[in-house]
This record gives C-alpha cells, structure tokens and sequence, in this order.
C-alpha cells in the first residue's frame, strides 16, 4: 500500500557516511517534532534524477528553510558510499541538503515507493516523489507517473504548496 496524505511514516533505519565510515540514521528521531521534506528518487547518478530532480531542491532550498523546513532528505535505494559521493558532486551537500541511502529498499517498500524495471538493472527502486512531513504526518504528497518526469515531484512544485 503507497503511503498517503494524512499517514504517519513509518520509523526506518537508513544509511549515510560518517567520519568512520557508514553508520545507521534512525528516521524516526529527525521526523519527530519537525518539519521535514523528503524526497525520492529512482537512482544516484541517473539521468533525471541529477539533472532535474536534485538540482529543483538546491534551487528552493533556501525558500524552504523560510517556510520553516528544518530538513530536506534525499533518499534513494543506493549504499551510503554512492549518496555521498553523489551528493557532493551535485552540490546538494554544499546546499544543506542531506543524502540518505535505503541500501535494501527497506524504507522504500514500507510506503509502497519501489518498482522494478529489470531490462535496465533496477530492482527494488524507488518511485520518483516528494513528500513534507510534520512531525512524521504526511502532510503533502507528489507522486510521479513515470520515472522520468520531475514536474510533480519537483522542489519547486511542494514548495508552492506548503
């Protein structure tokens, strides 16, 4: 079942890169009392996803932060080396914003997120969409047709409507 407008998400343990090496995120704990975008994607260094989808969010974020966002999180079914690595190379670290990797598509099958499309080597990815959450409480949910159209899920689009 995809997750919906009004639903709680739900607490997940994703990937990111720390000083050490990759340590777990508790999803929970940055959803709790916060204002938070999240917004996912089919995968790192695809075509859409970084010419497009990224780069709305490193447009608007300061826009978000004036409304209020406390943080934008990027998630995609991708290990923590290659969301790093990708986050930097787009400048959307740089811009504040924060790259999360859901290695086994865990978080990504519990809101009803993933797709295959085996042809080209995607298992378990994750649907192109955007959400803002208050306190866990999906408040707006964008949800595209197809994986490579970023107008819906764009930054720009959920910024116009929070």
């Amino acid at each position: 079942m995809t997750i919906s407008t009004g639903a709680r998400l739900p607490d997940a343990t994703l990937l990111t890169m720390g000083a050490n090496g990759p340590e777990q995120v508790a999803l929970g704990p940055k959803l709790q009392g916060r204002k938070v975008v999240i917004f996912g994607l089919p995968g790192a260094y695809t075509g859409t996803c970084t010419t497009a989808h990224v780069p709305s969010f490193i447009r608007s974020k300061a826009k978000f932060d004036a409304k209020g966002v406390d943080e934008i999180i990027c998630v995609s079914v991708n290990d923590p080396f290659v969301m790093k690595a990708w986050g930097e190379s787009t400048g959307a670290t740089a811009a504040g914003i924060t790259f999360l990797g859901d290695a086994d598509a865990s978080f990504t099958k519990a809101i009803g997120m993933d797709f295959d499309v085996p042809a080209i080597g995607f298992h378990s990815r994750s649907k192109r969409y955007a959400l803002y959450a208050e306190d866990g409480v999906v408040k707006v949910l964008n949800l595209e047709e197809s994986p490579g159209a970023c107008e819906i899920s764009a930054g720009e689009t959920l910024l116009s409507q929070i």
